[in-house]
């Protein structure tokens, strides 16, 4: 028999929710750097266990440190995510989580569009500067 193949067996799923990484691990898995994993600790968004001075994480927290990055991607604030983390933690019905998540998706949204307006606002007055510019040059060159 072919030792190299992986067995799905409810020992090995077993041993997958138990896999543990350190900070170095789920550092280098998502390119960030230890003291940014330290800081969403401090933070209470990672809870590591602890062996001395190691920290060990479970898969929870690797799950959660992607939620993490994720979340900054879309603009969420640390605060938003512990939000919805503590929201997941005290109510395991998503119904709750999914509405918060739609409200805060709805914000972004509405933040974002003002901002896209406010840059197409922006380049026009750019675009009208530029010209204004190109045209008092145009007219010095001609003396």
């Amino acid at each position: 028999m072919n030792e190299d193949k992986q067995v799905n067996s409810p020992n090995t799923d077993v041993a997958k929710e138990c896999q543990t990484f350190s900070i170095g691990e789920l550092a280098k898995a998502f390119d960030v750097t230890p003291r940014s994993i330290r800081f969403y600790e401090e933070q209470g968004l990672l809870s590591p266990q602890r062996s001395g001075q190691t920290r060990i994480y479970s898969k929870k927290d690797k799950v959660r440190l992607k939620l993490i990055l994720r979340g900054k991607r879309l603009g969420f604030s640390l605060a938003e995510t512990r939000t919805l983390f503590n929201l997941y933690d005290s109510h395991q019905n998503s119904k709750i989580q999914l509405q918060a998540m739609l409200e805060m998706t709805a914000q972004k949204r509405a933040i974002l569009t003002q901002q896209l307006e406010d840059i197409n606002v922006l380049m026009t007055e750019l675009d009208d500067v530029e010209l204004r510019c190109k045209d008092e040059l145009e007219l010095l060159k001609r003396g």
